[in-house]
């Protein structure tokens, strides 16, 4: 989608829009591309209506009283910016978008720290699944035989007593299982967030 900009009479009018609207694209670069048209069609229609209406302002006065009543994008777009992101990351369940959305929203609230140590320990499981391949005697899910309350998901000191108390029941489905836990586990964690802004959003209307 091709959109316009606005033409000024003089040329330092130009050249205030044209950074403005620079910084406005940068702001919102990590965004897909249709938030991004959209929050940019945003601002421009409102500099273009606002600057329609200046009556016998002069061009440059009038625009500058207009971005500085829209704001500093780096700031104004910021919590929007954050929730797109989030939208994005729970329609996508990119991980790249989760990751980045969780970091943008750090800001509004405990639970989305809590939500990036969940997406945190499934990098557990991926070091688990290479240790695996390197101390296969020593990695695993562990289970001490007559007692499955006792068990130890991960790496066991060659020496200890529990070494000798436990076996490693999994074997070779060890990294299969592993690999499935891990997409099992960002999906569940991926919806719960999902749902988690949806709660958000009805609270808030």
């Amino acid at each position: 989608m091709k959109i316009e900009d606005i033409k000024f009479e003089q040329k330092a009018s130009q050249r205030i829009y044209n950074d403005y609207m620079k910084r406005v694209k940068k702001v919102t670069s990590s965004l897909s591309k249709i938030n991004q048209d959209d929050i940019y069609m945003e601002f421009n229609s409102h500099i273009y209506e606002s600057i329609q209406h200046r009556n016998n302002t002069n061009e440059i006065d009038s625009l500058l009283d207009i971005i500085e009543k829209l704001g500093i994008p780096e700031e104004v777009l910021k919590p929007l910016i954050a929730d797109k992101k989030l939208e994005q990351a729970t329609k996508t369940f990119n991980p790249v978008h989760v990751f980045k959305a969780l970091i943008l929203n750090f800001t509004n609230g405990v639970s989305y720290v809590f939500f990036f140590v969940l997406y945190l320990f499934l990098f557990g499981f991926v070091f688990l699944i290479f240790a695996k391949i390197f101390y296969p005697s020593l990695v695993g899910l562990h289970i001490k035989p007559h007692s499955y309350s006792v068990f130890i998901l991960g790496i066991v000191n060659p020496e200890s007593q529990l070494k000798k108390e436990t076996i490693e029941i999994l074997g070779n489905w060890f990294i299969p299982v592993m690999l499935l836990s891990i997409v099992l586990f960002y999906f569940l964690i991926t919806l719960l967030l999902k749902f988690k802004k949806s709660i958000n959003q009805k609270t808030l209307s």
